[in-house]
């Protein structure tokens, strides 16, 4: 069984001021976090990001999410996933809600994976809020086969009262199971039967520019199996909040009525998108040279005595690092922490540690980082 992580992460001021003190002062522009999708963030940077958007492209107000900045996002995002329209909301719990909500209409169940977030983690908002029953599928793996799913929409048949699902959601990469992702054929089958049957298909794509890098596959190339996606724009764009609901303009026209209702159109969003707006260009190409770094780092590092990086055959931008017996992680991360890169500071165990890529990788060449890691192994013991 893969190791689930549920890793707290530090805070940009914790790390900012952990790096400083380890670094004699120097801040933390230079950190290499192997922990989050994306680059934190502080209320400084953040402020300086949006003045320079501001000064070279300019910021249009929203009125309650609709319009201005916020609009243009949506467009672009739109484009982006090869969808003809898309939505932005606060979180990404509510751009899956709304989707599943609206598949369904009067049908009372989805079918989900057992591991994904809006079954997992979501306190059963959509069962209590919209009367949807969540059925679960692939226990303890990242996604259903195609012929899991094509049984539990036949199971419904021998039902005394049928109650046919309204929806097929798939959750790819799965944080549950250390960001391994559904292969791209699975998925194809997968939709290709929701198709046959009429049914609608839904990803939970949080992170699928991550899926994208490690597979190869386009963004696009996996946004077209599904009717509807839902990218987080929070976790590695840049913003602060929020997420994107893409899909078919009929599918989202007015579906801002129901994001209202749930509480999520926010007065004023347009921070929000500006970041998004500055950060999303080239991004794709960022992450795929930190994919590309990261390899080539690991495979030195499985060199190195005491350690060994056991990439997962179908996983994404997280690798186990493992720790031979005379090796303790403790004492490890402190001493990475004294040159400026930061592992996470829980998840895992004793002897693994749950590495995540990200663009922070790029602040440092490659042999700089194995230095790095090298001299830490000294005394770590």
């Amino acid at each position: 069984m893969v190791t689930q992580v549920h890793a707290r992460q530090a805070s940009p001021t914790e790390v900012k001021s952990g790096t400083r003190r380890a670094q004699g002062g120097t801040g933390a522009d230079d950190a290499v976090f192997f922990q989050g999708d994306g680059e934190r963030q502080s209320p400084e940077t953040t402020i300086r990001l949006l003045a320079s958007y501001q000064a070279t492209s300019g910021v249009t107000s929203d009125s309650y999410s609709l319009g201005g900045t916020v609009e243009e996002l949506e467009h672009v995002m739109a484009r982006y996933l090869g969808k003809e329209a898309a939505l932005f909301v606060p979180t990404g719990t509510l751009a899956n809600h709304l989707a599943i909500r609206k598949h369904c209409g009067t049908r009372g169940q989805a079918l989900v994976p057992e591991q994904s977030h809006i079954y997992r983690d979501t306190g059963d908002s959509i069962a209590r809020l919209s009367g949807i029953q969540l059925v679960p599928l692939a226990q303890d793996r990242p996604g259903p086969t195609a012929g899991e799913v094509r049984d539990a929409l036949d199971r419904v048949a021998t039902d005394r009262v049928p109650s046919p699902a309204g929806v097929v959601v798939l959750e790819s990469p799965v944080r549950r199971q250390m960001g391994r992702v559904i292969s791209y054929e699975e998925m194809q089958a997968i939709t290709t039967l929701c198709r046959e049957r009429g049914v609608p298909s839904h990803l939970d794509g949080a992170r699928l520019f991550m899926m994208a890098a490690a597979t190869g596959v386009s963004v696009q190339a996996y946004s077209a199996l599904f009717d509807t996606v839902y990218v987080s724009v929070c976790k590695y764009l840049g913003a602060p909040f929020g997420a994107i609901l893409a899909g078919t303009r009929e599918f989202i026209d007015g579906l801002y009525h129901d994001r209202r209702m749930f509480g999520g159109s926010l007065p004023a969003a347009w921070m929000a998108a500006a970041l998004v707006l500055q950060g999303l260009p080239g991004f794709e190409e960022r992450f795929g040279a930190a994919m590309t770094r990261a390899r080539h780092l690991f495979s030195a590092l499985s060199h190195l005595d005491g350690l060994r990086i056991s990439p997962l055959p179908d996983g994404s931008n997280i690798v186990p690092l493992r720790l031979d017996a005379g090796v303790r992680r403790e004492a490890l991360t402190q001493r990475l922490v004294e040159h400026g890169i930061v592992l996470p500071m829980e998840g895992g165990t004793d002897t693994e540690i749950p590495l995540t890529i990200n663009t922070t990788i790029l602040r440092r060449n490659p042999d700089e980082l194995l230095d790095a890691f090298t001299h830490a192994l000294q005394g770590s013991g």
